[in-house]
């Protein structure tokens, strides 16, 4: 059984079905300001370049005094996705995460995500109490903390080479998978050089997405320590591009690998502050992002309604459908060795991000946070999948 398309942001509609954030990062607390729709558009941060391509990107041609913030965007879906959906995602340089509407309460799902010389992505589950991270035998990734409710979530390191920072640009980017149902949240990630042929093949959006090929994944989460239904609502996609902020300019984690970017050694003053020619890779290029279901209904959120923060709400559309039975493409198994080995199904939300060369964002150790995030609008179903690529 394949996937079908449900969302297809491409070309010179690519932004059209998505929301621009307008205003400060009260999410990461990042030392930027997101632009609204036009004055993204205005300032050259948001655009269709000439090869049909979506481009977000930092502001790099004013300079920023102390006390000011940086320019960049954000952008969120205007749909949502429910369980058994699969997003594929094939760009520059991203990070790419998910969240309900009303975060924290709604869960995250952290797809590809990292900072300041991070070599490898992390994967991560953000959730209320409750949820727990079991390391069943098919996981290629290094499981880490294992409670979902901790401030870094429950996070699982990856293992296959070039997944971020250098080697990820010199191997022309690749792609991330990640699938979303009843038993479980599993994450992917090939180098370009291993991206496998059902991916390679969807060229077409009108073709169906055979997940048969993709092996074990780099991170899993099984239903059986943590009930997706019960700690997720129908997710959103955001991107955005984020400097400094509560991880990475953390003094713990910005002064090992950064602390000699400029004269002070704080994130802030050395890399917001002064010239923007610093962030001139500092982008997004995207082919596509589509989404894909295999159909069915969305289940009922069941999360208990207690914040651990402050949660952000935005308006909620209904889901499509609902259907509380893991999807026949699920693949629980124990299944090892090669990353790209058979597998036998997969089920759940299937994410696929894949990058190519364009995006440095980490060169000369500036602190940046790139994430493509979920949040609120519903096309739930038991099987979407969601693309973004880049050529």
């Amino acid at each position: 059984m394949g996937y079908d398309l449900v969302r297809d942001y491409s070309g010179i509609t690519f932004f059209d079905e998505w929301d621009f954030y307008g205003g400060y990062d009260n999410l990461t607390l990042g030392d930027v300001v997101w632009l609204d729709r036009d004055n993204a558009y205005g300032q050259g941060l948001a655009y269709i370049n000439a090869a049909g391509n979506a481009i977000l990107k930092v502001d790099n041609e004013h300079s920023v005094a102390l006390n000011e913030k940086r320019a960049s965007v954000r952008i969120t879906t205007q749909a949502a996705y429910d369980v058994g959906s699969v997003w594929i995602a094939d760009m520059v340089w991203p990070a790419f995460w998910t969240m309900g509407p009303n975060w924290p309460n709604n869960g995250e799902i952290d797809i590809m995500e990292g900072i300041n010389m991070m070599d490898h992505n992390q994967m991560a589950l953000h959730t209320l109490l409750g949820c727990m991270h079991s390391t069943p035998p098919n996981q290629m990734g290094i499981s880490q903390e294992l409670d979902c409710s901790k401030p870094s979530g429950c996070v699982v390191a990856e293992t296959a080479p070039n997944s971020f920072q250098a080697g990820f640009v010199a191997a022309g980017g690749g792609v991330f998978a990640a699938q979303f149902d009843v038993a479980g949240i599993f994450i992917w990630f090939w180098s370009r050089p291993n991206i496998p042929q059902s991916v390679l093949r969807i060229q077409s959006a009108s073709l169906p997405l055979d997940v048969s090929d993709w092996g074990p994944p780099s991170g899993s989460f099984p239903a059986t320590t943590c009930n997706i239904t019960q700690f997720f609502s129908p997710q959103n996609l955001v991107l955005d591009i984020t400097l400094c902020g509560t991880w990475a300019g953390l003094p713990e984690e910005y002064l090992p690998t950064c602390g000699n970017s400029g004269p002070t050694t704080q994130c802030y003053n050395d890399n917001v502050v002064g010239p923007g020619a610093r962030y001139n890779d500092a982008y997004f290029e995207i082919k596509y992002v589509r989404a894909y279901t295999t159909g069915g209904i969305a289940p009922t959120p069941t999360a208990a309604a207690v914040a651990i923060a402050p949660p952000r709400t935005t308006t909620q559309h209904t889901p499509i459908g609902t259907q509380l039975t893991p999807s026949s493409l699920f693949y629980p198994g124990g299944a090892a060795g090669l990353h790209l080995g058979h597998a036998n199904g997969v089920g759940m939300l299937a994410v696929l991000v894949g990058a190519v060369v364009g995006c440095a964002l980490y060169v000369n150790c500036f602190p940046v946070a790139i994430e493509l995030v979920t949040g609120t609008a519903a096309l739930g179903v038991v099987g979407v999948l969601l693309v973004v690529a880049a050529p």
